[in-house]
């Protein structure tokens, strides 16, 4: 079993462990592609860390909490190696979800199989809201859900 997964993964959050951790249970061939500088500030307005601080964050989190080493590899645009390499699942979030979509869509063009898609629902926060790295980053959420802040 093989399984894909690709996110910026910053700040580390618990709806990106959620992720991880359902890619894990289905394999131990786990492909994580992280995104590239480049690809993490396009249209973004929010701070993205750089690419080796996040691979190093998502690294550590991966060994001590999973008990693996990561397979991580930078991405440069939204579809990766899924265009041109077999996965039995791709493991996305309700946000990533279309995404996955496409891919399977660009598959089937290329006269490839299909990858399973697992969708992991979102984690809510306390305000029952999912939890996003956006939020997090504008401080209105810590990295687990809890309201720093309330909104107006």
């Amino acid at each position: 079993m093989k399984v894909a997964i690709g996110g910026t993964f910053q700040p580390l959050h618990d709806g990106h462990k959620a992720l991880l951790r359902k890619a894990y249970e289905l394999s131990k061939n786990v492909d994580i592609g992280v995104t590239s500088d480049e690809m993490a500030h396009k249209g973004r307005v929010r701070p993205v860390r750089p690419y080796r601080e996040r691979v190093e964050a998502l690294r550590d989190w991966i060994k001590q909490e999973i008990g693996v080493e990561a397979h991580i590899f930078r991405i440069d645009d939204p579809y990766g190696p899924t265009l041109n390499e077999d996965y039995d699942y791709i493991v996305v979030s309700a946000e990533t979800y279309p995404m996955a979509l496409k891919i399977n869509a660009k598959r089937k063009e290329l006269g490839k199989k299909p990858i399973e898609v697992y969708r992991v629902e979102c984690i809510l926060a306390e305000d029952g809201r999912p939890i996003s790295a956006t939020r997090v980053v504008m401080g209105e959420i810590d990295v687990h859900g809890n309201l720093l802040r309330r909104r107006k």
